[in-house]
């Protein structure tokens, strides 16, 4: 099968000419025209901006996603390619209205009319895994209704299962495979994608998300209505708004969008450090904008977490780069294990010296962070830095909110924007207020234990001296004279951490 699919895949590259693509870069001309002698029967007379977008298309929604990606790299792409494979981020060509109503039949056990009051066959948008049909219920609230492609699990099972063969190939013949850990990064992206089948998981998303933003003046997340829910089909309220994309049109509508993208940098930030969970496919179609300049995001398919260890690491990593404290960033990257132990502090701090400096003190239209990344990746091979699978998805997320950016606010100093939310932040974990959190989550385990110390200890005398004689007799008498001392102890501790507590409140 896997054979098979990716004879797929060499046909549709060369249905499209992708090979012409490749091979244009050769300034004499002699492959393009062997292949094209090679393959005589084609005839390719459409731009090749289209052809990539259709040959995506064609491959399914690992390739449409990853033209999706790639969209969002206006700077590294040619504007031709750039806008048509912006096409890919609402605009997949749907799928038949007949089988939306199917789908909708079979996860309800009844037909769109009885379930809806009004439904609209014709979607409203259409992507890779999903598309969209506007509806309302029989309350009279106007709602999305999300339609999970029919099909979809064996070619993704079948991309996946190539993806995974590339990877091991990589691991075994490229040097740098087993640092690379491209097995283990397919992995992470498989669970993902695998996720995005089951609508149920992505309404839980969704919630959840709605739930950590619920006081937000900056961004609105969709209600979800759960008793019309279920693995294939999602239904959640109606948003109005304006594509991120449409820059134009908010500008007409008045919408500050140098304060729109600063406020785009901290909702970003505000996900991954406060709450460790994210909105991990932030490409334009996912994200609207209100009259009033608030982002309403759209499409929780993919919604990443962070462990608390990742978070703080990043976090040092993050302010040590703001304040250009390269060592600290070296010394954090041999700390977490990400480097060799046994590498040369100063060489490395050097190393991300020369990669770091030429960004600073830039606006985001000077900084190309695919190049950024590229000089990274070529030190990370020099010192042998491992790729931590599980931080994929913030570094996809990461260059999709810098190409948003870099759309409505070319001057944003992201540095800036970012370093005071982040100074904040850690102010919160290792400052007075992260003290009193701990305070707050230890304190119930504090009033259950101190009052059972003289019991725990008076079994662990009795496990510890199995002869009941004078010695652990006088030992059992001094624990209940120090019985009164504990509670005292368990008192004194008590009062401090709320008076704390009050203090810093």
């Amino acid at each position: 099968m896997r054979l098979f699919r990716l004879l797929k895949i060499f046909l549709v590259a060369s249905r499209y000419g992708l090979d012409q693509m490749l091979l244009e870069l050769e300034p004499s001309g002699t492959l393009v025209r062997l292949s094209n002698w090679l393959q005589f029967w084609r005839h390719i007379n459409t731009p090749r901006a289209e052809r990539l977008r259709q040959a995506l298309e064609d491959l399914g929604p690992i390739f449409v996603k990853f033209g999706q990606v790639m969209s969002t790299r206006r700077d590294l792409l040619p504007p031709d390619i750039a806008d048509e494979l912006a096409k890919l981020q609402d605009r997949v060509p749907p799928f038949d209205a007949n089988l939306a109503l199917q789908q909708i039949e079979k996860a309800y056990g009844r037909p769109a009319d009885q379930v809806f009051a009004e439904f609209n066959p014709v979607p409203e948008a259409s992507a890779s895994i999903a598309q969209v049909h506007f509806a309302r219920l029989p309350d009279g609230k106007e709602v999305a209704v999300k339609i999970l492609r029919p099909g979809m699990m064996p070619v993704i099972a079948h991309d996946l299962a190539l993806l995974d063969t590339f990877a091991m190939l990589l691991e075994k013949l490229w040097t740098d495979g087993r640092r690379l850990k491209p097995r283990e990064v397919v992995k992470e992206f498989s669970k993902y994608l695998y996720d995005e089948l089951d609508l149920m998981r992505e309404a839980a998303n969704a919630s959840q998300l709605r739930r950590n933003f619920a006081d937000s003046k900056t961004l609105i997340i969709p209600e979800i209505y759960w008793d019309w829910c279920t693995t294939t089909v999602m239904v959640m309220q109606r948003m109005h708004g304006t594509s991120i994309s449409q820059i134009d049109e908010l500008k007409a509508q008045g919408v500050d969008l140098k304060q729109l993208s600063a406020a785009g940098v901290e909702i970003f930030f505000t996900q991954v450090f406060r709450d460790g969970l994210f909105h991990a496919d932030m490409h334009p179609g996912n994200v609207f904008v209100t009259p009033d300049g608030r982002y309403i995001a759209l499409d929780f398919g993919i919604v990443a977490t962070l462990t608390e260890s990742d978070k703080n690491y990043l976090a040092q990593n993050f302010l040590a780069f703001f304040h250009r404290d390269y060592r600290r960033v070296a010394e954090i990257h041999i700390e977490s294990g990400w480097v060799p132990k046994g590498t040369r502090v100063d060489e490395f701090e050097s190393a991300i010296r020369a990669v770091s400096e030429p960004i600073f003190d830039r606006p985001l239209k000077e900084i190309s962070f695919g190049r950024v990344l590229l000089r990274l990746f070529q030190t990370s091979r020099r010192f042998n830095v491992e790729i931590q699978p599980q931080l994929v998805m913030l570094q996809k997320t990461f260059l999709n909110i810098e190409g948003i950016g870099r759309q409505l606010d070319p001057e944003l100093d992201l540095w800036q924007t970012a370093k005071p939310y982040l100074e904040r932040w850690m102010s919160e974990q290792v400052g007075w207020r992260g003290v009193k959190r701990s305070l707050e989550n230890e304190m119930p385990y504090w009033a259950n234990t101190l009052p059972q110390l003289p019991r725990l200890a008076h079994q662990a005398l009795i496990r510890t001296v199995p002869d009941h004689g004078p010695m652990l007799e006088k030992l059992l008498a001094e624990v209940q004279k120090q019985n009164r001392l504990l509670m005292l102890l368990a008192i004194v501790l008590a009062t401090a951490a709320g008076a704390l507590i009050a203090h810093v409140k």
